[in-house]
């Protein structure tokens, strides 16, 4: 009989996806089958509410599979799902990367001890896991994991751990081999990306480790940082995106407010002028730059003044892809016990985020009606410029080749081309 090939669901990071497809590999190669895998997120109350549904609507339409449910709110509040009639195993961030867990996993029975979670500040180590590339065109590397940080309204440290760093010969060799398999564009992935390093010796900065990727791959295209801590930029990355071409000209900042007082009140690294100066340097850099940012509404004591502050920095940081989170309580997080803003007055602030983020794009999108642009082609019919605006074509093109297209218009959403 064929065997039953597990289902697995991620909610959450970028990063959570990546170790998905990990995960997978892992389950595949250990014949675990008739499975559910759930890899859960914890940034938001909201975020660990959707994991729990998600299991329970998973369950309904798996009655026969085994229910096993890991990631970082299962790090941060195992009992939790342990408590769910219909999870069956719990896994920590930690067991969710060890081959070992999915041999034992494949061969579970009813005796087999149901939470398996470590204390995570207790990991040292980040193995660079080498999955094959992780979407068709596009390839994520895992550099970093964990944070060493400790802000005020965040859990993901207690799922994560602190701070720790895949060795740079380990990403440029891994690299190479998404290269030879044909990928054009990858992208460097962590929790805390600008921390890259820190623990390694010399400690290198992550312009060292870019600058290194670029030197000893010439033959990658593309190559893109995700999110990161504009403070803790060093002069390398500066430097790189000042002259090297095929480091893209997209950053996503962890801004989170822009309000001095609020920036504090979170314990953030950065004030409001730092960010500003920091996305006009690096536009007279990279004139073509783009920026993305999280923004947290309606943080504990904000007023309706110190919103204002944060909903400017839309414009005074040139901000075009916005990532909004109304703020939600964390238990176990100092923002918790500080006075709440009411739940409306939250949402009202998230949606005139949301707004301000929608005109930046279309904003964006109209200021490149005419222009060409080099596009990585996702599927036929859309693909992405080097800023990660979506393009859609007018006709097929061949999927996973960077094409010249000449922008026509735009949709409100999307480019054409």
């Amino acid at each position: 009989m064929d065997r039953k090939v597990p289902t697995f669901a991620t909610l959450g990071c970028r990063l959570n996806a990546y170790e998905s497809e990990a995960m997978r590999e892992m389950a595949d190669v250990a014949g675990l089958s008739d499975a559910v895998i759930v890899n859960t997120c914890a940034v938001t109350a909201e975020a660990v509410r959707k994991s729990q549904k998600e299991i329970r609507r998973l369950k309904r339409e798996n009655p026969t599979a085994k229910m096993i449910v890991t990631g970082c709110a299962a790090q941060t509040e195992p009992e939790r799902f342990a408590d769910m009639a219909e999870v069956d195993l719990v896994l920590g961030n930690i067991e969710k990367m060890a081959p070992e867990t999915w041999a034992n996993a494949a061969n579970f029975i009813g005796d087999t001890e149901r939470v398996q979670v470590d204390d995570i500040m207790s990991v040292t180590e980040t193995a660079g896991h080498l999955i094959d590339g992780f979407g068709r065109h596009r390839a994520y590397v895992q550099v970093q994991n964990g944070c060493d940080h400790r802000c005020t309204f965040c859990i993901i440290p207690f799922g994560r751990g602190n701070s720790r760093s895949v060795p740079a010969g380990v990403v440029v060799d891994q690299i190479k081999r998404l290269v030879d398999r044909g990928f054009n564009e990858v992208v460097l992935t962590g929790v805390d990306l600008t921390s890259w390093g820190a623990d390694l010796p010399a400690a290198p900065k992550l312009g060292d480790l870019v600058r290194r990727i670029l030197k000893l791959v010439p033959d990658l295209p593309r190559l893109r940082i995700s999110s990161i801590d504009s403070i803790e930029v060093d002069d390398a990355l500066m430097e790189a995106i000042a002259s090297e071409p095929r480091l893209m000209p997209h950053l996503h900042l962890s801004l989170q407010a822009g309000d001095d007082m609020i920036l504090k009140r979170m314990k953030r690294r950065h004030l409001r002028d730092d960010a500003i100066r920091f996305c006009e340097d690096a536009k007279a850099l990279r004139p073509d730059m783009t920026f993305g940012a999280d923004i947290i509404a309606g943080f504990p004591t904000e007023t309706d003044a110190m919103f204002e502050n944060s909903l400017k920095l839309v414009d005074d940081c040139d901000l075009t892809w916005l990532h909004v989170f109304p703020y939600s309580a964390r238990p176990g997080t100092p923002a918790a016990r500080m006075p709440a803003v009411p739940g409306p007055k939250i949402k009202e602030r998230a949606k005139l985020l949301r707004d301000a983020g929608a005109s930046a794009v279309t904003r964006h999108l109209a200021a490149q009606t005419g222009r060409a642009h080099r596009v990585l082609v996702e599927q036929p019919d859309m693909g992405r410029t080097e800023q990660f605006t979506e393009v859609r074509f007018d006709m097929p093109q061949p999927e996973g080749q960077i094409v010249d297209a000449k922008i026509t218009g735009h949709t409100g959403d999307h480019l054409t081309a």
